[in-house]
């Protein structure tokens, strides 16, 4: 999918397909509403029949609708045009290596429910608790409107046109079903995508509106596992075998620990949340040893941060080797990609104000030019739940995307 840029687009003509210019409308309702007719007829410049062909058609199709008249300096009192979101649902899944996450949310990614069980690896038993789970859901919110799709998000490469999970190291997992598993479960779509391009696709679609367009960056995911989503020309990169972006995976380290993939020296072996946890504990733990570590004391990253805070010299030690693995990954992106910026989203930000000098220093000393040293980094909190949002983005995103062209 292609992101349609609502502040710099070329209106088609009539060697192009109409629906490019309703799909611009769309855009640029989603974008600056409330608006009015006759400001789309002038971001667009284009004649106001025109625009209200389209703004008449998208009212039918339920896509946008008319609020309350607003005042003028002169003339008609104009209604104003907003997208319907609030009555048009989505269920997000966030599959982690150590829990999963579910929310209930509509079109613009504002959530309704929330909640969360420890991850079950088995594919058929997590379809269907994830089936169970999800049609209560439905169930007890079923007067909010009605759900258009399941979006699920899961550590590892995936083909987002099949469905299918290709490789998730993480989860135990190789060419897994679990899109039509799970839709036929529960009787509705289901769209599968790797965690870190959802993450990347929820700044594309459910970005700030009316803010800049971001159309070249990086999203980086730090969580259980780590990966990259890279997005180029407003496109998301995925590559030849849609295997892009398992930044995690790249060794930076080669007499490392050992990762899951089966790899020493991962960047995922060295600055996931597991790796910080094995270095707070002081041992050299094995992923699944970490796991059942979670699972057993509730030992979490976020309580390494704050046991840093009350000084914890052990737990600063490990958050400050963290970010110089962190920095020296994230020079790679800079110096191979050459991003506009770079967001970095997980539990690890909750430490940034400490982090962020041990990060940029890293990231100087590798970095090949002083404006490549200083690539804007943003931070995303795990507490805005980027991966979830991602996920609604995979459901409500193909509504708003740039059709194909032949």
């Amino acid at each position: 999918m292609r992101k349609i840029n609502s502040r710099s687009f070329i209106r088609a003509t009539r060697s192009t397909p109409r629906e490019i210019n309703r799909r611009i409308v769309l855009n640029l309702v989603h974008d600056h509403q409330p608006i009015s007719r006759a400001d789309l007829a002038r971001r667009m410049s284009v004649g106001r029949g025109m625009v209200t062909t389209f703004v008449n058609e998208l009212i039918a199709e339920g896509a946008i609708y008319e609020g309350a008249a607003v005042d003028a300096p002169r003339g008609r009192r104009p209604k104003m045009l907003y997208v319907r979101t609030r009555d048009r649902l989505v269920v997000a899944v966030d599959v982690r290596f150590s829990r999963t996450y579910l929310m209930l949310a509509d079109f613009s990614g504002t959530a309704i429910a929330l909640e969360s069980f420890e991850t079950v690896v088995e594919p058929e038993v997590l379809v269907a608790e994830l089936a169970r789970r999800i049609g209560r859901l439905l169930e007890e919110h079923a007067t909010l409107g009605g759900c258009e799709g399941i979006g699920l998000v899961v550590p590892g490469m995936t083909d987002h046109r099949t469905g299918r999970v290709l490789n998730s190291p993480q989860l135990g997992w190789r060419n897994v079903d679990i899109r039509d598993a799970l839709a036929n479960a529960t009787g509705l779509p289901v769209q599968v995508e790797n965690a870190p391009i959802a993450c990347a696709l929820s700044h594309l679609w459910l970005g700030e509106r009316g803010g800049e367009a971001h159309s070249d960056f990086v999203y980086v995911t730090i969580s259980d596992g780590v990966g990259a989503g890279i997005v180029v020309n407003g496109q998301v990169v995925r590559g030849h075998g849609n295997t892009a972006g398992e930044f995690g995976h790249v060794p930076i380290a080669l007499d490392g620990p050992m990762c899951l993939c089966g790899a020493r020296g991962c960047i995922e072996a060295l600055t996931s949340n597991l790796a910080t946890l094995s270095r707070y504990v002081g041992q050299q733990l094995s992923p699944t040893a970490t796991r059942e570590l979670l699972n057993s004391t509730g030992l979490t990253v976020t309580d390494v941060i704050a046991r840093a805070r009350a000084g914890d010299e052990r737990a600063a030690a490990a958050l400050d080797e963290t970010g110089r693995y962190l920095g020296a990954a994230l020079a790679t992106i800079v110096n191979a990609i050459n991003p506009t910026l770079i967001f970095v989203g997980g539990e690890i930000t909750e430490a940034w104000d400490r982090l962020a000098p041990v990060v940029r220093a890293a990231i100087r000393e590798r970095a090949l030019t002083e404006v490549a040293a200083a690539t804007p980094i943003i931070t995303e909190p795990a507490s805005s739940y980027p991966r979830l949002r991602g996920a609604i983005a995979l459901v409500a995103a193909p509504a708003y995307a740039a059709p194909q062209v032949a």
